[in-house]
């Protein structure tokens, strides 16, 4: 059974950094709620190789823990949500496709140099999500849950499991690397490529679909903001390229779910954005594929931290560590 309070000196809060291929939010966050005290977002510019862009990283992070020291809270360690794969108890990045400028980043190290008095914790945006949502989101809500999947559903598609209660590392930190299913049978290397889930499902991927279906509106300047924008907006055209975006999605969770047999999947960031216009055809392919009993079992829905899911997930290295 989920537990949703973590004792902390009273206090005591944590700084989480939340690093996506788009942006980087640094948060303070109350570990006892989840929630986030105070927040600032600056851009990754994943190109940028990591060494050149850690200083201006640094900046946020030192304004986030002045403010916490200004208003009477002690931070208690840095905490960090980032994409995979990496190898979680040293902090290294290896080849996150979303961070091209970052390949063999030494996240923990940097921060632990920078920051001697604070122990730094680093988790898969994945795994933190996962953590997130069981503690402090869809399984508040479900008191006995012990089965779930959390999906990134951002920029790429990753993911993490809890099952039977705990957090699924695997052998090597790469359990819940979903992006690499491979989807279809066209040939190429391995990896993230045209045949990858990632590729076809992510938001990269509703990019791509909106491109090759509508390439006078959605052009080679085109962001995914632009699409997911108009599809709230309830726009046929990125509907469309959504549903589709959608049906991929539900090719992938087949597999996800005849796997695991999760009691939920929660998707995160297009998930909670686009609802049922992403979800409905993803749950139409699971209907129409999956094990019956499997799909039966299995609720597909958005994070039940909604937007705040980046900012709590940010917080749950250090949770999960000391807790």
């Amino acid at each position: 059974m989920p537990t949703h309070k973590h004792p902390v000196a009273p206090g005591a809060t944590i700084i989480g950094l939340d690093i996506g291929g788009t942006k980087t939010a640094v948060v303070e966050g109350d570990p006892a709620t989840g929630a986030a005290l105070q927040r600032e977002e600056l851009p990754t510019r994943a190109q940028v190789p990591f060494a050149e862009r850690f200083s201006a990283i640094a900046q946020v992070i030192d304004r986030v823990h002045d403010a916490a020291g200004r208003a009477g809270r002690r931070v208690r360690a840095i905490s960090v949500s980032v994409g995979g794969p990496l190898r979680i108890g040293e902090g290294v990045l290896l080849d996150p496709p979303h961070l091209p400028g970052w390949h063999g980043a030494p996240l923990r190290a940097t921060l632990a140099a920078r920051y001697p008095a604070l122990p730094v914790y680093v988790e898969h945006d994945g795994n933190a999500g996962a953590l997130a949502e069981f503690h402090f989101g869809v399984g508040a809500a479900r008191p006995g849950l012990r089965h779930l999947v959390f999906l990134t559903a951002g920029t790429g598609l990753g993911g993490g499991i809890i099952a039977n209660g705990a957090l699924l590392r695997g052998a090597s930190d790469m359990a819940g690397e979903f992006g690499f299913f491979p989807m279809t049978t066209a040939t190429g290397g391995g990896g993230r490529n045209a045949t990858s889930w990632d590729y076809l499902a992510s938001g990269s991927g509703l990019l791509r679909h909106a491109q090759t279906m509508f390439p006078e509106r959605w052009g080679t300047e085109a962001t995914i903001r632009d699409v997911v924008t108009a599809a709230v907006a309830d726009d046929p055209d990125a509907l469309a390229a959504v549903a589709r975006t959608g049906e991929w999605l539900g090719r992938g969770l087949v597999l996800i779910i005849a796997a695991l047999n999760p009691e939920v999947i929660a998707a995160g960031t297009l998930g909670v954005v686009l609802g049922d216009r992403l979800l409905g055809p993803a749950r139409a392919i699971v209907a129409a594929n999956a094990l019956p009993a499997a799909a039966r079992a299995c609720a597909i829905v958005p994070a039940g931290l909604g937007n705040r899911i980046g900012d709590t997930a940010a917080i749950m290295a250090a949770i999960a560590a000391e807790s």
